[in-house]
């Protein structure tokens, strides 16, 4: 089985950046790279400042050149498992599917099996090394608490034509999320940079100086008197947690959030809520409603949309919405 190439990155430090710590700097504008995965490649020489190796205390000047090398992981044999998910179009060259929460994308630590990347090598036998050995067909994500949908490819050409679309910024995503709080006004933008949390590196958090622009639209569909909405969100980037992130910094953290919403302790001040609604909150309230992109044989835009998910519709039921 093909292995997948080495990704390399490369950086020239602004003056906004001096200073800073290489180890932490590199964690930071990498989405999936911690700190201590950092330093084990620095250890390895896969990290070069200036074309010399870095050193991890190493703080960053402006103007230097940072080069990154960061070898695939070890391919290994996947099969296939009887893995649930609901397909909503299915042709030669792509899938759409609504994932249900509770479901992990792809195989990585922790989640060795019963994975969606499983389930599809179940449901199609000619995916393997489209996209890479461990993720098969995958072109974006979801966390694994948000419902909705998913795009797959099933041949090269469509999981390349799909993936430009997802760099360019051109598939239409749409959610709806149950936030706390209201919002004033019906509709807004939050255009905030984010990057990897400086101290919670599983985390993602808001920093001007170092984050990658995001940028989030919103609409209000439907306010509770509880003190909660129903908000349709429209990503402009796809930047790791960004609507969990960017909802909680403008202070409407995503209802049932564990990360970035609010703690059991802020439902206890609340003891009416905590009969009628908590009991229904499993996981953050967060469904990727619409999927639109160019289809990579037709050349036409097509456009999907997933139901909402019965946990979500409880819980909106219990607000008096519905």
């Amino acid at each position: 089985m093909e292995q997948e190439p080495d990704r390399i990155f490369s950086f020239s430090i602004t003056t906004e950046q001096r200073d800073i710590r290489v180890d932490a700097f590199l964690a930071s504008q990498i989405d999936d790279l911690t700190r201590s995965r950092v330093q084990e490649l620095i250890r390895k020489e896969l990290i070069t400042v200036n074309g010399r190796s870095a050193k991890s205390g190493y703080r960053l000047k402006r103007g230097d050149e940072v080069r990154v090398v960061i070898p695939p992981a070890a391919p290994y044999e996947l099969k296939g498992e009887t893995v649930e998910f609901s397909i909503i179009h299915e042709d030669a060259s792509l899938i759409v599917l609504d994932k249900p929460p509770g479901l992990v994308i792809h195989p990585a630590p922790g989640h060795s099996k019963g994975t969606l990347v499983h389930g599809l090598l179940q449901h199609c036998d000619d995916l393997s090394g489209i996209g890479g050995v461990l993720r098969p067909g995958i072109v974006h994500r979801l966390d694994k608490d948000t419902s909705g949908l998913v795009v797959v490819a099933k041949n090269d050409h469509a999981y390349q034509f799909l993936a430009e679309q997802f760099k360019g910024r051109t598939i239409r995503k749409e959610y709806l999320a149950t936030v706390c709080g209201i919002p004033a006004g019906t509709e807004g933008e939050i255009d905030l940079p984010i990057a990897r949390h400086p101290k919670r590196r599983k985390e993602m958090s808001v920093q001007p100086s170092l984050g990658k622009r995001a940028l989030t639209l919103w609409q209000k569909l439907e306010e509770f008197k509880q003190g909660f909405s129903l908000l349709s969100v429209i990503l402009k980037t796809g930047r790791t947690h960004q609507i969990r992130v960017h909802l909680s910094y403008m202070g409407y953290p995503v209802l049932g959030d564990p990360v970035y919403g609010y703690k059991r302790n802020w439902w206890k001040k609340r003891l009416s809520l905590m009969d009628t609604i908590l009991p229904h909150v499993k996981r953050q309230q967060l469904h990727a409603e619409r999927l639109g992109f160019v289809h990579p044989d037709s050349g036409n835009y097509c456009e999907f949309n997933a139901p909402l998910p019965d946990d979500m519709r409880l819980v909106l039921k219990a607000l008096g919405g519905l």
